[in-house]
């Protein structure tokens, strides 16, 4: 397929609730009290870009699956990656219930054990220097407390980040973000930004070699020296969204650039954290320690909303100034499920399931490419993985419609995933997912990929 088509509409991160195929989606729901629930939704909630008016409304969620209000089943690979353990896991219900029984809620003033034992927990898996904690409500709230104290150590205000970031909806997050859409209308935002261009190798200014995106290292250090004044540098170790997976030789090279310049590191591992990698966080698979790790999303076990910053022992010098102060800071309930969360996995294997997962992953989407021209790329790690579709695999424009379609027709068939920048098919399913159920998913997916090909003539 060689014909050249543009996008007809805004394509970005998320669903795309006001396009065609959206609009075909809709009116084909049959059941009525799926529709009777969709319609109350718009009603009562306030529009948004990516969310509302929604997909379709839920019934249950258990394991690896979604169920909806007409009985129908998804498997989720998207999960908005709280998912890590699926959904409903036993061994954090009955944590939460237990404590929700005992102490359900602590004033910010008194300590308790779970919150102790769930913090020690954090920084023995974290190893290394991380081993001072801030627990907050949300990933978004981890940033925050994260870019005050890169201020208040290094007395620093600036931030460099990477175009088409993602750290959170919040106008401190939005401004240390790389993608305009969030940015859209919203005014002056926190001063102080510098972006540089994110590691990437497929569609990369260098030639693709393993360590081809180590260069992308040089405009960070560019920036650093040219502006002055720089206290951080905000990255997630890998991009979830998209999946771009940098090269070891490039965080290497970027930890080296940090140090030498006083910078912090920050890394946030709030998507991929808690396993996806096939490591506790992203950053250990780089061999590089940040000075400042944030984690939530899937920390909660896919029941209880908490995030953490953990940083090191010498930043500990803050304690005149409330870096989170948040009501839930140390939430009982939320600390339960991710101790709970950390004692599963460890329990059930699943860092080395993963890695096993990951390299099965491979093979299939990697057979997958070399059989369907619409598959431009296949990256990943762990069980988090980006497929990029294009109508030419040589001048590698993207395939909008095709994702679209493919997206579309999975969903038909039982399967939910994301569609990121607008080409990109991202696969992110719970870790405790079966062999058999990854082959069956990939099924699905694969009998798409072909559906696809006929119907835009690739073959």
């Amino acid at each position: 397929m060689t014909q050249d088509r543009q996008p007809t509409h805004f394509r970005s991160e998320g669903d795309i609730n006001t396009t065609p195929a959206r609009q075909a989606w809709k009116e084909a729901i049959e059941d009525a009290t799926t529709q009777n629930l969709l319609q109350r939704d718009s009603q009562v909630f306030l529009h948004q870009a990516m969310s509302t008016p929604c997909l379709d409304s839920l019934e249950s969620a258990d394991g690896i699956y979604l169920q909806d209000s007409a009985g129908k089943r998804y498997m989720d690979f998207h999960g908005n990656n709280v998912h890590q353990l699926g959904y409903g896991h036993p061994h954090v219900i009955q944590r939460v219930q237990q404590q929700m029984a005992k102490l359900p809620f602590s004033p910010r003033r008194f300590t308790h054990a779970i919150a102790i034992e769930c913090a020690e927990k954090l920084t023995q898996i974290c190893g290394g220097e991380l081993n001072r904690v801030l627990f907050a409500p949300g990933g978004t709230s981890a940033i925050g407390m994260a870019l005050k104290l890169a201020r208040h150590v290094t007395g620093n205000y600036k931030v460099v980040s990477l175009w088409d970031s993602f750290h959170g909806a919040s106008l401190d997050a939005i401004a240390v973000g790389g993608e305009a859409c969030f940015r859209q209308g919203m005014g002056p935002l926190m001063a102080g930004v510098e972006r540089i261009p994110p590691p990437i190798s497929y569609r990369g200014a260098f030639p693709s070699t393993d360590d081809s995106d180590v260069h992308y290292a040089d405009y960070l250090e560019y920036v650093i020296e040219k502006e002055g004044g720089v206290g951080a540098f905000i990255a997630e170790a890998v991009r979830n969204t998209d999946v771009q997976v940098p090269s070891k030789a490039y965080w290497q090279r970027v930890r080296e650039i940090c140090d030498k310049h006083n910078v912090l590191l920050i890394i946030d591992d709030i998507p991929n954290g808690m396993g996806r990698s096939g490591e506790w966080f992203t950053h250990q698979a780089y061999g590089i320690e940040p000075d400042i790790l944030c984690i939530g999303k899937g920390f909660g076990g896919g029941l209880v909303p908490i995030a953490a910053m953990i940083t090191k022992d010498k930043f500990n010098t803050a304690t005149d100034i409330s870096m989170g102060h948040y009501t839930h800071e140390k939430s009982p309930i939320g600390c339960a499920a991710a101790l709970a969360t950390m004692e599963v996995i460890e329990q059930e294997g699943l860092l080395a399931k993963v890695k096993a997962d990951s390299q099965f992953m491979r093979e299939k989407l990697s057979a997958m490419q070399a059989k369907y021209p619409v598959i431009g790329d296949v990256r990943g790690i762990g069980l988090l993985w980006g497929v990029e579709l294009v109508t030419n695999q040589q001048t590698k424009q993207r395939a909008f419609d095709e994702a679209e379609t493919v997206l579309y027709q999975c969903l038909n068939n039982g399967l939910s995933f994301k569609v990121s920048q607008g080409n990109v098919i991202q696969l992110s399913p719970p870790l405790i997912i079966s062999r058999q159920q990854l082959n069956d998913a990939l099924a699905i997916f694969e009998q798409a990929i072909a559906d696809v090909c006929h119907q835009y003539h690739y073959l």
